[in-house]
């Protein structure tokens, strides 16, 4: 599905007011890294190091880790395709609705796939997987799930794929990573584009126990994070505790956004992040999207495409206030279309 998820912000060549289809921090990127960058310019003149060996080394100095536990990735999607070939004609199974690239990766490297509907998991199911794909918090819904660290440690024999890519805007934080020096058949994703805004940059990388990480690096193209994205990840794991959003007021936002939409005839589900699915009850979500493109250069992700929506579903990401009132004054002017 190459042009079917991700934000559809590169599609529209006119001006966007406020685009609500990507669910990267609005923010924009920390401050100071476009400076970092223009005085690593030249970088581009040479090689990038092979497997990205010295952000390795500072990704698991945050994680309390060994190198070893460490692969730097061309954003999380590279892991995915990692896992996948992997265990190239496994049976996997994949939580849905959720990221169309776990199915892709499935996919393109011969898996048999069963989707499943919820966590946790019928035992029945388990049985049959060689391995489970979970987004944690869960594309598109935000959702996060409880019991993970049971439900790994209890099926030893299947390969648990946990993308935490969105973990920086879930609140508390659930992450995982710290459970792979003691759990063998767990993969964490992580994504390092969401929070800080890179997402051109493309950068990620997967953690796991060494055995697994030696395997993921075995089937790893060489350069394949270009120069920048590198002295970018040196930039921000350099100063990580110091450029996060400011996750408790998007939070605050983003609730008080909920409450806007529902006083619309919008369905809601908020989830436990910054994005959220919602449902129109009027038209499709390309008419809704179509209408307020025209009426409002305002752009929402037309949801319809993820395996287990409908087409009346659409996703939200939490802008500023003033965005947020903008798309819910454009709403209740669409509902006047069928009242």
């Amino acid at each position: 599905m190459l042009y079917g998820h991700g934000d559809n912000g590169y599609q529209y060549r006119h001006e966007i007011i406020a685009d609500f289809s990507t669910n990267v921090w609005h923010g924009g990127d920390p401050p100071g890294l476009k400076e970092h960058l223009f005085r690593h310019w030249k970088q581009i003149n040479k090689y990038p190091e092979v497997v990205a060996e010295s952000l390795t080394k500072k990704a698991a100095a945050h994680h309390a880790l060994e190198p070893e536990n460490i692969l730097i990735t061309n954003g999380a999607t590279e892991s995915i395709y990692l896992a996948a070939q992997a265990y190239r004609h496994k049976t996997s199974g994949i939580i849905i609705p959720s990221f169309a690239e776990y199915e892709d990766a499935c996919s393109m490297h011969g898996h048999l796939i069963h989707f499943l509907d919820h966590v946790p998991v019928a035992e029945e199911l388990l049985q049959k997987l060689d391995l489970l794909w979970i987004g944690n918090p869960n594309n598109p819904t935000g959702e996060t799930y409880e019991g993970l660290q049971t439900l790994i440690g209890n099926h030893s024999g299947i390969t648990f794929v946990v993308d935490e890519a969105f973990i920086d805007f879930a609140f508390p934080p659930t992450s995982v990573i710290s459970w792979v020096t003691r759990l063998p058949n767990l993969i964490v994703l992580r994504s390092l584009t969401k929070t800080f805004s890179i997402p051109g940059l493309r950068l990620g990388y997967a953690v796991a126990c060494k055995d697994l990480i030696k395997k993921l690096r075995a089937l790893k193209l060489p350069w394949s994070v270009n120069a920048l994205a590198l002295e970018a990840g040196n930039f921000i794991f350099d100063r990580y505790s110091v450029i996060q959003p400011p996750l408790k007021r998007l939070l605050q936002d983003k609730e008080d956004f909920v409450r806007q939409l529902q006083q619309t005839t919008i369905k809601t589900r908020p989830g436990h992040t910054h994005f959220f699915l919602c449902e129109t009850p009027h038209g499709s979500a390309a008419e809704l999207q179509q209408y307020l493109l025209d009426a409002s250069r305002i752009l929402i992700r037309d949801a319809s495409n993820f395996r287990g929506l409908g087409e009346n579903h659409f996703r939200l990401a939490t802008r500023s206030p003033v965005h947020n009132q903008l798309l819910v004054n454009a709403l209740k002017q669409w509902q006047h279309q069928y009242t």
